[in-house]
């Protein structure tokens, strides 16, 4: 069987780093909020190409932290409404509405199933104060239209980049450094991805920064002093320094993500099967391979028969989903589409091009 995703393949690569690093971590004594937590922030922020980084404990609260942040600074209020892809990850829309602010659901570009200018611009309102753009399956958003869209309706723009460690622009500019804050999931199966949970916000707004530092630990920076309302939501040492290992390998990593996919991309022959849009270039680090067929339960069915295990990212749309009744009447129809259509094929860093080959040659011939 050719797995979706091998993690302990991946993350057997790193053994001999992780082990001493966990003795460093057990006889230190310190825990949670030490120093491995801050040489990590550090490197991520240098990475990203920003000035703050703040470790917590996941994707969902590094978005929901964002919002809390800008509600604790005056530069949102309760029930401001915040634009979002109707495609994405439900993670996305439970943070904006556990902030106590309004999702806006979105249809995607079908350029590149991406939010795009021309969706933001048709749904703008006067309620709306900001757009959460999602770097889905590892491609950049359109940044430049977006963020002049934003300027002209002095709109807050914040990066879902929990699929996008480490795309970039033509500027060589990252993803977590594109817009007023990033927002990050460290979740195992990510590009960067921890033995556990994990998260964690960019941003070059030392404003947010500071209040983010006090949300993430109980709305404290001093024991016992608690100047806000906050949460426990701390990137633990532990996973710090298993991520500071992982991180210098994250480039060549996605290289070879970039390699698996033009493979595909190149190789791949058979009308019933649409590929994904993108450019080429490092603004697509191809978290998720992700292509469309209209008999896509079929095709699933047929890759596994073969041995080869895929995932659909994802099956019921936001607006179809139990939890989010209240979003049941929107108009979607592309987002709705692409949860029927979808289909994602493995691809990792560890994925071998005789494992690729056997799976274009099973898609051709279907």
């Amino acid at each position: 069987m050719i797995p979706f995703l091998d993690l302990k393949k991946i993350n057997a690569r790193f053994q001999s780093e992780f082990a001493p690093a966990f003795s460093d971590f057990l006889a230190s004594g310190s825990y949670i909020l030490g120093e491995k937590l801050r040489t990590f922030e550090i490197d991520f922020s240098n990475y990203c190409g920003t000035n703050y980084c703040v470790g917590v404990a996941n994707g969902l609260e590094a978005i929901e932290l964002i919002f809390k942040g800008y509600l604790e600074l005056g530069k949102l209020k309760p029930g401001d409404e915040v634009l979002v892809p109707a495609n994405t990850y439900i993670a996305s829309v439970l943070a904006i509405v556990n902030a106590g602010l309004k999702p806006v659901l979105v249809d995607p570009s079908p350029k590149d199933f991406n939010i795009g200018a021309e969706q933001i611009t048709a749904n703008i309102g006067p309620k709306v104060k900001a757009i959460l753009v999602v770097h889905l399956y590892g491609q950049l958003a359109a940044m430049e239209g977006i963020l002049e869209i934003a300027k002209a309706h002095q709109l807050l723009v914040v990066e879902d980049a929990a699929q996008a460690h480490g795309a970039s622009n033509l500027s060589s500019q990252k993803a977590g450094a594109l817009a007023n804050a990033a927002a990050f999931s460290f979740y195992p199966s990510k590009n960067l991805g921890a033995l556990g949970d994990g998260g964690a916000i960019t941003t070059n707004d030392s404003e947010l920064a500071a209040v983010l530092f006090k949300l993430r630990n109980y709305g404290s920076s001093e024991k016992y002093i608690h100047e806000i309302k906050g949460l426990n939501s701390r990137l633990d040492e532990l996973q710090a320094a298993f991520l500071s290992i992982k991180l210098p390998l994250l480039d060549a990593d996605n290289a070879h993500r970039q390699l698996i996919a033009r493979y595909y991309t190149t190789h791949l022959d058979n009308s019933k099967i649409s590929l994904p849009v993108h450019s080429g270039r490092k603004d697509h680090v191809f978290y998720a391979y992700v292509i469309r067929c209209e008999t896509r339960d079929h095709l699933q069915e047929y890759l596994e028969n073969n041995g080869v295990a895929t995932v659909i990212h994802y099956p019921i749309a936001l607006h179809k989903q139990p939890s989010l009744s209240d979003l049941r009447d929107a108009s979607l129809p592309l987002a709705t589409q692409l949860s029927q259509t979808l289909l994602s094929l493995p691809i990792s860093p560890v994925q071998s091009i005789e494992d690729t080959e056997k799976i274009v040659q099973l898609l051709n011939n279907y």
